[in-house]
């Protein structure tokens, strides 16, 4: 059989106190005289004591828990935007539930019913893109809901992002200007910000009156993807000169591959990143990147989730953040 988990009762029981002053000392311990302290402290570690939030939340109608949804695990961009948020909800006495997607709107669709119904109290999103039933679970919560990352043209109600397509007209632009037009574009995994990098690319490409080239796979990025990536490049377009990438993997394996086949950057072959990493600051030579403003981005969005929480009014419902390029020799 399972153990049983202690209650309030068992740790009054043992320190020979009222459940009462167990519940205040969880509440606030400077209310219980120190000696009492103590011992409550030794009986909540010794029995391994779960506080039970659900009573607070009933009565309360609030979990002071923020819900964050990421589409991977694995990518140190969405690390970076959950330790912003992190950065100011613990100091407000919020916690976080974290699921992860597979950037799969469905299964966004089933995490975000899931949180709905341990009653967060709101939301941060990291896409842009949901099924109707996301829609409308999200307006009958009637929760603030912050989408990050990007800033869409209708939000669900609050957004902090940057401007991914203008980040990657501007340094596709600085490519060209450098005397590398036979820049091409090398993408993995396609989803919304993937494509609105390409958009830049495109339209910088255009306004030079060069034909922009893209090279994709719908596959994750990879180190070993990005060198695939600049192997297929070469093959197809062996005038290739420059290569502006999605990511910073994909940029390190193009990097990479330019190595094995002694092509010299960036004299040979002009090679930029996007988000700026600190695996680029270790390469040889130093990659150069588009800096994106992730943990800065969960902090804006935690903000002015606690704002809306608060009852403030948030005069500011739509964020942009700059960007910057980072001091790399790659270009």
């Amino acid at each position: 059989m399972p153990a049983k988990r202690p209650t309030l009762q068992d740790i009054a029981d043992i320190v020979g106190v009222t459940k009462m002053t167990v519940s205040r000392y969880l509440r606030a311990p400077d209310s219980v005289a120190p000696a009492t302290q103590a011992k409550i402290a030794e009986a909540l570690t010794s029995l391994g004591y779960i506080k039970n939030r659900v009573p607070a939340i009933l009565s309360k109608s609030s979990s002071k828990t923020i819900g964050i949804i990421i589409p991977s695990l694995s990518n140190q961009v969405f690390a970076d935007l959950v330790q912003g948020v992190e950065n100011v909800t613990a100091a407000n006495g919020y916690d976080t539930l974290i699921a992860h997607t597979g950037y799969n709107p469905q299964t966004e669709e089933d995490k975000i019913d899931m949180m709905l119904s341990y009653q967060i109290d709101g939301l941060v999103l990291t896409e842009t893109q949901h099924t109707p039933r996301t829609r409308q679970m999200l307006k009958k919560a009637a929760i603030p809901v912050v989408e990050t990352m990007e800033v869409p043209g209708e939000p669900l109600d609050m957004a902090v992002g940057m401007n991914h397509e203008q980040a990657a007209y501007e340094v596709v632009k600085r490519m060209l200007d450098s005397g590398k037009q036979n820049t091409v574009y090398l993408a993995a995994r396609l989803d919304s910000r993937t494509l609105l990098r390409q958009q830049g690319y495109e339209r910088a490409m255009k306004e030079m009156g060069l034909q922009p080239v893209t090279v994709s796979t719908a596959e994750h990025s990879s180190f070993t993807r990005g060198a695939q990536l600049m192997a297929q490049a070469l093959s197809l377009h062996p005038q290739t000169n420059g290569v502006f990438c999605t990511n910073d993997d994909i940029a390190i394996g193009a990097m990479l591959h330019c190595r094995q086949t002694g092509k010299q950057i960036p004299a040979d072959m002009a090679v930029v990143g996007y988000n700026g990493l600190d695996i680029g600051g270790a390469t040889t030579p130093v990659l150069t990147s588009v800096l994106t403003p992730r943990e800065e981005m969960g902090e804006q969005a935690a903000r002015l989730l606690l704002a809306s929480l608060q009852g403030e009014a948030v005069a500011e419902k739509l964020i942009t953040l700059p960007h910057s390029l980072t001091a790399g020799e790659t270009l």
